[in-house]
């Protein structure tokens, strides 16, 4: 199917590439699929883009190769929901709020994105009991979060 989107214009997405949110995301309970485009080839930055709203797209980024020491439990509830068996099962994603200039960008390391690889079902989940914020600069000397 063909899809516009928000930074790339229209591109084709397979069926297959759809990532499911059964309650949407918070804020945005409505969009309830999306598709990963990368940013650019070679980009450690993904576009994380709205099936339904061609203007919704969310810069993301795998989180532990700017943060190495992050990790939190996923719940027994969250596991079942997305069907998660394995750690492997587990791909993980957080969104960017990009800024001016980009060294300044941070990410949301409180609300990361959960996704089956597998059955590609996911949530973005939010980490209640942690020291994890909403805006942890992404670029830092020493970024052992």
């Amino acid at each position: 199917m063909n899809l516009e989107t928000k930074y790339h214009g229209v591109i084709e997405v397979l069926e297959k590439e759809i990532i499911h949110f059964q309650n949407g995301i918070p804020g945005f309970q409505d969009e309830k699929d999306f598709v990963l485009i990368s940013l650019e080839e070679g980009s450690p930055f993904w576009i994380f883009q709205s099936l339904n709203t061609p203007q919704l797209g969310f810069v993301t980024v795998e989180p532990f190769q700017y943060f190495t020491k992050y990790e939190f439990e996923i719940s027994e509830k969250d596991r079942s929901n997305l069907g998660l068996e394995s750690e492997k099962d587990v791909v993980i994603w957080v969104i960017l709020t990009i800024k001016e200039p980009f060294r300044e960008s941070t990410a949301n390391l409180q609300a990361p994105i959960i996704i089956n690889r597998n059955n590609r079902k996911a949530k973005q989940i939010i980490l209640n009991d942690t020291n994890y914020k909403t805006r942890e600069r992404l670029f830092q000397e020493k970024n052992n979060v």
